[in-house]
C-alpha cells in the first residue's frame, strides 16, 4: 500500500509544472489526436487521470524533461482553429509568383509589416516601400491586402484545412494612396447628402479633413448584389456608415424604417473578386465581396457586390477599411513613411521634400560648385544645350538591330519595369493588382507590331497604352512615341526621360510595375 501511494505521488509530481497539475481525461485524449499537426501545442500529456493523494510530494529532480519546449511547425493551414500562443514559432510560406516561394520563420505576434520587411531584405529589393502581403483564394477568386498591423498566423487560422489559399508578396502602391489624394478615392456623387457640408466646407475639403483624421464620410450608391447560394443579381441602394452597412428596401430612400442592416464592419472582411464574370456570373468586372470573419470560406457565406466602375469599387473598399480600422490605418501609414525616410538619403534643403516637381535649372560650368539660374531665358538656353549634349552622349550607345532584338536586349530586360511578351490583358491585370495609381507603368513587347514595344501607363484608375515605334535615321536606330519629335536610342533612355518630363503622356512615369521571384 505504501508503494502504491509512493508511485501515485511520483506520477503527480512529474505531471506538475510550477505547482500546477495537468489532468487529461480519455475524452481529451481523443480531442488532442484530432487536432491538426499544424497547431503547435505547448504540452502533450498522455498520462491517465489520477486522484490526489494526501502523501507528501517528492521534489522532481528533472523538471525540464516534463514540459517540451515549443517547436516550429508548418502553418500552410491552421485548420480554422484558435491561433496558438505567442511563444510558438511557425514556418510561413510566401509566394512571389505562381511557382517561386520563400519560407520565413515567424512567431504568432509577427505582423504583415514585419514579414514584408524581412522578405524585402532577403530578396535584396532596392526599396522597401509599398510592399504588401496578399491573402489569395484561387478557387473562390478572392484577394485581400493584409493590413500592416494584422497578425499573419491569426489570419491563417481562419483558412480551411484543405484549400489552395496562400500568401503573395507583391507591390501595392494604392495601399495608402488615399491619404495623399483623398479626393480621387471619394468622388463627390458617392458622398452621402447627410454629410456635414453646410458649414462653409466643400465636399472635397470634408473628405480631406476626415481622411487625415483617420475617419471617412458616409458613402452611398447603387450596387448589383448577389446573396450567398443564389445565382441571380439584383440592384440595391447601399449606405455605408460607421455603425455598419445598410441597404434600402424602397428605392433610394434612407429613412430609418427603410434601411435594412447588413452587417457590422468590425466583423466583416472585404475582398476583391477577380474573374467575377466567369465564377459568379457578375454583370460587370468590378466585383468585390464581404464575408463575416467567423464564417467559413464557402460560396454560401459570401455577399457579392458589383460596382459600375473601378473608381466606385475602389471607393467602397477604401471606405470599408477606414471605417473598420480608422486611426490604426493612419498609424500604419505614418510608420511606412518613417521607415521609407530612413532608407532615403537626406537632402540638405528640406524646403522641397514634400513636392514632386521641385527641380530648378543649375549651371555647373564655373568653379563655385554650381549656381541656380534665375533668368528664365538663360534657363531655357541651358535646357536646350543640355539636351544636345545629352543626345551626343547617348548616341554612343549601341543602337538596336532592325531584324531582331539582338544584343541590346540586356539594356531593358534587366529593368524591373520590362515584362517581355505579356499580353495587353495580362499587363492590365498586373497594373490593377499593384494598385493602378497614377504614374504606374510597365513596358512590354507589342503583339501586333513586330520589333515594337508598348508602354502601359495608369492614370485616374484607367490603363492607357502607347506604342513605341522603332525609327531609322542613317545607320542608327531610335525609338519614338510622338512621330519622331523626340528620339531615344533605347528604352532605358525613354523611361528616364519620361520620369522627368511628361511629353505626350498625361503624367510622368513614377512607379514601375515589378514582379519578384522569391
Amino acid at each position: 500500500m505504501e508503494v502504491e501511494v509512493f508511485r501515485r505521488s511520483m506520477i503527480e509530481t512529474v505531471s506538475r509544472r510550477d505547482s500546477v497539475s495537468v489532468k487529461c481525461s480519455p475524452a481529451s485524449q481523443n480531442l488532442r489526436m484530432s487536432t491538426p499537426r499544424s497547431i503547435p501545442l505547448s504540452i502533450r500529456n498522455t498520462h491517465r487521470e489520477f486522484r490526489a493523494s494526501s502523501a507528501p510530494l517528492i521534489p522532481n529532480p528533472f523538471p525540464e524533461l516534463c514540459s517540451p519546449t515549443p517547436f516550429p511547425v508548418l502553418t500552410g493551414s491552421l485548420g480554422g482553429r484558435n491561433p496558438p500562443s505567442n511563444s510558438s514559432t511557425h514556418v510561413l510560406r510566401v509566394f512571389g509568383d505562381a511557382t517561386h516561394s520563400r519560407s520565413v520563420l515567424v512567431t504568432s505576434g509577427t505582423t504583415a509589416h514585419d514579414v514584408c520587411k524581412m522578405l524585402a531584405q532577403n530578396a535584396h529589393c532596392t526599396d522597401e516601400e509599398s510592399w504588401a502581403l496578399i491573402e489569395h483564394h484561387s478557387a473562390l477568386g478572392l484577394e485581400r491586402c493584409l493590413e500592416d498591423h494584422e497578425l499573419v498566423v491569426q489570419v491563417q487560422s481562419s483558412w480551411p484545412v484543405e484549400s489552395d489559399t496562400k500568401l503573395i508578396f507583391r507591390k501595392n502602391y494604392a495601399k495608402y494612396e488615399f491619404f495623399k489624394k483623398p479626393v480621387l478615392f471619394f468622388p463627390e456623387h458617392m458622398i452621402s447628402d447627410s454629410a456635414d457640408v453646410t458649414k462653409g466646407m466643400t465636399s472635397s475639403e470634408l473628405v480631406q479633413n476626415m481622411v487625415k483624421s483617420g475617419s471617412c464620410p458616409e458613402i452611398q450608391g447603387l450596387l448589383h448584389v448577389r446573396e450567398g447560394g443564389k445565382k441571380s443579381w439584383k440592384k440595391l441602394y447601399f449606405v455605408l456608415r460607421r455603425s455598419g452597412l445598410y441597404c434600402s428596401n424602397k428605392g433610394q430612400s434612407k429613412e430609418p424604417w427603410h434601411l435594412q442592416f447588413v452587417g457590422d464592419l468590425e466583423d466583416l472582411n472585404v475582398f476583391t473578386v477577380f474573374n467575377g464574370r466567369k465564377l459568379y456570373g457578375a454583370p460587370g468586372e468590378h466585383v468585390f465581396c464581404i464575408k463575416a470573419s467567423k464564417d467559413r470560406f464557402r460560396c454560401q457565406n459570401l455577399k457579392l457586390m458589383c460596382a459600375d466602375s473601378e473608381q466606385s469599387r475602389t471607393c467602397w473598399i477604401t471606405a470599408f477599411r477606414l471605417f473598420k480600422h480608422g486611426k490604426q490605418l493612419q498609424c500604419n501609414y505614418q510608420l511606412s513613411q518613417s521607415s521609407t525616410r530612413l532608407h532615403k538619403p537626406s537632402r540638405p534643403d528640406s524646403k522641397y521634400t514634400d513636392r514632386d516637381e521641385s527641380m530648378v535649372a543649375m549651371d555647373f560650368t564655373g568653379k563655385s560648385g554650381g549656381r541656380v539660374i534665375q533668368n528664365p531665358h538663360e534657363a531655357q538656353n541651358a535646357e536646350h544645350e543640355e539636351g544636345l549634349n545629352w543626345r551626343k552622349r547617348e548616341a554612343l550607345r549601341h543602337s538596336l538591330p532592325t531584324s531582331s532584338h539582338g544584343s541590346q536586349t540586356a539594356v531593358h530586360q534587366v529593368q524591373p519595369w520590362f515584362h517581355g511578351g505579356v499580353s495587353r490583358a495580362e499587363a492590365q491585370r498586373l497594373l490593377e493588382e499593384q494598385g493602378q495609381v497614377d504614374g504606374m507603368f510597365l513596358i512590354r513587347d507589342s503583339q501586333l507590331h513586330a520589333q515594337c514595344f508598348v508602354l502601359s501607363l495608369c492614370f485616374k484608375l484607367k490603363t492607357h497604352h502607347y506604342l513605341i515605334i522603332p525609327l531609322e535615321q542613317g545607320d542608327k536606330q531610335y525609338y519614338t512615341m510622338d512621330d519622331a519629335v523626340t528620339l531615344f536610342t533605347d528604352l532605358l533612355q525613354l523611361v528616364e526621360f519620361h520620369q522627368i518630363n511628361r511629353g505626350i503622356l498625361p503624367v510622368c512615369l513614377k512607379h514601375p510595375c515589378t514582379c519578384i521571384a522569391l
